[in-house]
């Protein structure tokens, strides 16, 4: 079920009203329910890889929290850490076995028939669960945490249940902590009008990132990936940028409707995006780029490895290892580990050339915390992040050689001016409503890293402003929202992680 269809517009206002109906004591079992069948809506066989990486980790948990009683004089804990390594094993072979076989399968095939072998690994007929990568990072984090001593372990199954399945943020994200989540199970949840009007404000706003935003530019990023050989310069690049605008906007729309539908019920779920595009250096834009994913990454890996407090080369190693694994887990295809491994590059590049930086910069009397400063730091970031979409976004290795190709092939500003771009998939009208959309995009970023909130100002106006504003946003998005054949909902690119 998609945020961003019919089915779901009626399914979280009944869901909601009947969570505030019922008593507090079974409303965690209505929300179990309802998030199982939120699920289900993909293929029903899916809900059996949730529930089974629920209940591993539950036990896992449980099992720790008794092994825990009896390692009190064992520095070394022994028994708890072979649980945990038993729940890592075995939540991971579930997740390698549906998302990562096959590619596994296809590099082999390739390796035999380049060392002239005949063999040949037949391929396994598996369909990719819908956010199964969510939802074990999740789970697998319950059990580390109560390991550390983080959480107190959770006796009830059904409660935990409807931690690792709540609907809002179950198939992409935020990738939640028990220690954020969990707890909120045992709230006592009143139904709250100022509540429900800032949540139904964020998935206005989730929705037309979404509709208007990221399902418009993707048109044009289509057609001009899928086509790359018949484009060159200024094409590919209007096409690369706008394909970093899409999946900003794709993925953080996603974010912040579960964020604002949570916060109806009165859950509070974590951000998961700060003005990525402001990042000042590709390490300040994965501080605000999925930020769920990467402090995951820096709690469960990069800290363990040592972080930084073993030398350079072990930093560094660490990050490139922490960038590779990222890579990875968005994907099973060589495009993102490239991906992954130009981005972990690029952090150990900026650190090892700050101080060339910074003399260059002294020389051209450039001052980093001057405007004109931040905003060249935020020009060359946002081209250094956008050169590396390009293969997150390509199919294959091959196809994203040909984008880079193609983008140095030419110089040919022209296109930007004569017409050519209204012919790379969407009409005039389409492309301007796009640009405009952007520029609006990038406007609230910055007044929100300025401090201005805006959803707090147009609160604190008079009621009939504020019901203009909520219908103004209704009809933008009813209007310049973008459909596919037949009004289908697109679906949302990380759904496919």
């Amino acid at each position: 079920m998609l945020f961003n269809s019919v089915d779901f517009l009626v399914f979280f206002p009944i869901v909601t009203l009947i969570y505030f109906l019922i008593p507090h004591k079974i409303r965690y079992l209505w929300l179990l329910v309802c998030s199982y069948y939120f699920y289900m809506c993909w293929n029903a066989m899916y809900a059996l890889l949730l529930f089974a990486s629920t209940m591993i980790t539950w036990v896992s948990g449980l099992a720790i929290a008794a092994a825990a009683k009896k390692e009190t004089e064992d520095p070394t804990r022994l028994r708890s850490r072979g649980i945990v390594a038993i729940s890592l094993i075995l939540n991971l072979t579930l997740l390698f076995f549906f998302k990562y076989s096959n590619f596994v399968i296809e590099n082999l095939n390739s390796l035999l028939a380049y060392t002239g072998v005949s063999l040949r690994v037949p391929k396994l007929d598996l369909l990719l669960p819908v956010g199964i990568s969510f939802y074990i990072f999740q789970a697998l984090s319950y059990t580390i945490d109560v390991y550390r001593g983080d959480v107190q372990v959770e006796k009830n199954p059904l409660r935990y249940m409807v931690f690792v399945s709540f609907f809002p943020q179950l198939v992409a994200g935020p990738i939640e902590r028990s220690s954020r989540l969990l707890g909120q199970f045992y709230e006592k949840h009143r139904f709250s009008y100022d509540r429900m009007v800032r949540g139904l404000m964020m998935m206005l706003w989730g929705y037309f990132q979404k509709m208007v935003v990221a399902d418009r530019l993707s048109v044009l990023v289509d057609q001009v990936f899928n086509y790359s050989s018949y484009y060159a310069g200024f094409e590919i690049l209007v096409g690369a940028v706008f394909f970093a605008f899409q999946i900003y906007c794709d993925f953080a729309g996603y974010s912040t409707i579960a964020i604002g539908a949570a916060q109806v019920m009165g859950f509070d779920l974590m951000e998961n995006f700060r003005r990525p595009y402001l990042a000042v250096s590709v390490a300040d834009f994965w501080r605000r780029w999925h930020i769920s994913l990467t402090s995951w990454f820096r709690d469960y890996l990069y800290i363990p490895l040592g972080g930084n407090r073993k030398g350079k080369l072990a930093k560094y190693r660490n990050i490139m290892v922490v960038f590779l694994a990222s890579g990875l887990w968005h994907g099973a295809n060589w495009t993102y580990v490239i991906w992954g491994g130009l981005n972990g590059l690029f952090q150990i590049i900026g650190a090892q050339t700050k101080k060339l930086r910074s003399a260059v910069k002294s020389f051209l009397g450039i001052r980093d915390n001057s405007g004109s400063g931040r905003l060249l730091s935020m020009i060359v970031t946002f081209l250094l992040v956008d050169f590396t979409w390009i293969f997150f976004r390509a199919a294959t290795l091959e196809d994203a050689v040909t984008v880079i190709r193609q983008l140095f092939s030419s110089f040919n500003p022209w296109v930007l001016f004569d017409g050519t771009l209204y012919t790379l998939g969407l009409s005039m009208i389409d492309f301007w409503v796009g640009i405009v959309a952007i520029a609006a995009i990038l406007a609230v970023d910055v007044l929100h890293e300025r401090g201005v909130r805006i959803r707090e100002w147009i609160l604190n106006q008079n009621l009939l402003f504020r019901w203009m504003v909520y219908f103004l946003a209704i009809f933008t998005i009813l209007i310049f929202g973008f459909y596919g054949p037949n009004y289908d909902a697109a679906q949302f690119i990380y759904f496919q992680f």
